[in-house]
């Protein structure tokens, strides 16, 4: 992204190519909470955005980011707000009404979809979010074109006057693909607020005017996604296929002899094109991943115009309603639909390799806090309220602790629930990132209704599981503004909680003596695990690694060491512990733990 020059064609990931096409339409202010699949697109703002006059943030939720990128298009400047599926779930409250008042410069709210739930605790469909909200979506099929259609939602969402909704998924995202540089356009990067009540101030009397207005711009849409160069036609037969964003390249890749209309400008639907392209066909077949969004419609609009030809797809069973298609998902239709195939699937490898379980990092915190909390919690019934982020990854073996996983802030949310519906001790994880995102109000919620739970904030000092981004915690260092790091233990007392300690997870027998306290403490206490990411550290060449070694002589293979801490770079061969050099980074939390005191530090 760092070369990119008007005229080259570049090999770019689909988010490298989504950054490209913001740039190029000008954008001056752009917001975001991290999350995979999006990740990259803010990664890459962070560091060029400032060269370009564009304002970036990483915003503490996506709700923050989704109000001042408003905001920012109500005031005439071009803006956008990009998230992750979920993400949109926090910012719906503003969006849903922001489509009310309307924006004045383009705004397009990018959502990642990730069908299969790659990185994700859930597989929703976003495209539903744009018939709630009445808002135009786009969605494309290629990274080259994400790069072109974003900068054309920019344009709709000025001509229309409303955000756009700019749907991508995981392949669209972290595919590569050939993307042609272009002019970048030259907008005003700041602008002036002017007072319009009417619009921008929904209040009842207000919101039921503007409702009529968003009714009349959907019209406006719908004329508009008719004439779309996004919606087309290619082929011939008298099969018809109607697809949109990655399904249709699987299509395209494995299907001959059919029609093939290609929706890019999904909502509103261009419902007379549908109806045309399905009048003279003998059957109609619908791919797109997910929900029977684009089948529904499509089966109410071939009932609207008297039609009977028949629609295949996820209703008729002929098509998978859970996780992500492939290039070879033409083949399922084969069970009851004749479709010609252009090429046979390659047979599979026929190779097994071995299972890699996703595992915390060597070195990572995480794994003396947990150590700890198993030690003081010992055999007393406890319920664990886990949290999304790497400590996710502490409900598996040796830890097993996650009972409960929602969303960002629901672990300590729900901890408050438990130890009020339940006579267990509720013991709620989040990370530091999580914290700042929406951890803090249930918090405040705790004080105000007396609820007695401890909370435990890993605070591994960055947003670590989407890319180590920055946060509250951390500080903000790029671009042309700087902030200092917020300290979670002050802000946590300044909530009226009163045991509220700092430990370093490293420290195995602090961590363990200030949990076994935390569990007899009668009422709400918070925990803040604090020591940096050795990646990040790894990544910024601020760490400082040493080696651990083993006594053979005092080892006896016990494995008291691995069972506990669990480190990936430790391994057993022989009846011995062996340290693998190549992962360990010196941490000594397995030394602490060696009853036998075998285990050092390397000179």
């Amino acid at each position: 992204m760092s070369g990119t020059s008007k005229g080259k064609k570049e090999l770019l990931l689909g988010n490298d190519a989504i950054t490209r096409g913001v740039i190029e339409a000008g954008v001056g202010f752009a917001a975001t909470y991290p999350g995979t699949p999006s990740s990259e697109i803010g990664n890459n703002l962070q560091r060029i955005a400032a060269d370009y006059g564009m304002f970036f943030e990483f915003s503490a939720n996506e709700k923050v980011a989704m109000e001042i990128a408003s905001a920012a298009a109500m005031s005439g400047v071009r803006a956008f707000a990009f998230m992750k599926h979920v993400g949109i779930n926090v910012a719906a409250d503003p969006m849903l009404t922001l489509a009310y008042g309307g924006i004045k410069g383009g705004m397009v709210i990018l959502t990642a979809d990730d069908p299969s739930a790659h990185s994700s605790q859930n597989e929703q469909d976003n495209r539903h979010y744009a018939k709630l909200a009445l808002l135009p979506m786009l969605e494309p099929s290629t990274p080259s074109e994400a790069k072109e259609m974003i900068k054309a939602a920019f344009d709709l969402s000025e001509e229309l006057t409303l955000p756009v909704l700019f749907r991508t998924t995981t392949r669209i995202n972290h595919a590569r693909g050939i993307v042609n540089i272009g002019d970048i356009k030259d907008v005003p990067k700041k602008s002036r607020f002017e007072r319009d009540v009417k619009r921008f101030v929904n209040i009842p009397s207000n919101a039921r005017t503007n409702r009529i207005r968003l009714l009349d711009l959907n019209k406006k849409a719908a004329e508009l996604s008719e004439r779309s160069e996004y919606n087309y036609v290619e082929g011939s037969g008298k099969t018809g296929i109607i697809t949109s964003s990655v399904a249709y390249t699987y299509v395209k890749e494995g299907v001959k002899d059919a029609a093939i209309m290609k929706l890019g400008f999904t909502n509103p639907l261009p419902e007379k094109k549908i109806a045309e392209f399905m009048k003279d066909k003998e059957k109609i077949i619908v791919v797109e991943e997910l929900e029977p969004y684009l089948e529904d419609q499509v089966m109410r609009i071939a009932k609207q115009n008297n039609m009977s030809v028949p629609i295949y797809g996820k209703r008729s069973g002929d098509l998978p309603m859970a996780f992500e298609f492939d290039p070879d998902v033409i083949s399922l239709l084969s069970k009851r639909v004749s479709v010609e195939k252009s090429k046979e699937p390659l047979p599979p490898a026929d190779i097994k390799l071995p299972l890699r379980p996703p595992t915390m990092c060597a070195g990572c915190p995480h794994r003396g806090i947990y150590h700890a909390v198993k030690k003081a919690v010992g055999k007393e019934d406890v319920i664990y309220s886990s949290d999304i982020g790497c400590y996710s990854l502490g409900g598996q073996a040796p830890f097993f602790m996650a009972d409960m996983i929602l969303c960002m802030g629901g672990g300590i949310g729900a901890a408050g629930g438990f130890a009020t519906a339940t006579d267990q001790k509720a013991i709620a994880f989040a990370g530091d990132s999580t914290f700042f995102h929406t951890g803090i109000a249930p918090l405040v919620s705790a004080v105000f209704n007396d609820h007695k739970f401890i909370t435990v904030i890993l605070d591994n000092r960055a947003t670590s599981m989407t890319g180590h981004q920055p946060h509250p915690g951390t500080g903000r260092k790029h671009g042309n503004r700087k902030t200092e790091p917020m300290d979670i233990e002050k802000l946590v007392k300044g909530l009226g909680i009163d045991f509220v300690e700092t430990v370093d997870p490293y420290d195995i027998d602090a961590s363990i003596d200030l949990m076994t306290r935390a569990m007899k403490y009668d009422g709400l206490s918070v925990v803040v695990a604090k020591r940096s990411c050795p990646l990040d550290l790894r990544k910024n060449k601020l760490l400082q690694a040493k080696l651990c070694k083993v006594d053979e002589t005092k080892c006896t293979g016990c494995s008291v060491c691995s069972t506990t801490i669990a480190c990936p770079a430790l391994i057993k061969v022989d009846d011995k512990i062996k340290i693998d050099e190549k992962q360990c980074i010196g941490c000594m939390m397995c030394g602490r733990v060696c009853p036998r005191k075998a285990i050092g530090v390397k000179e």
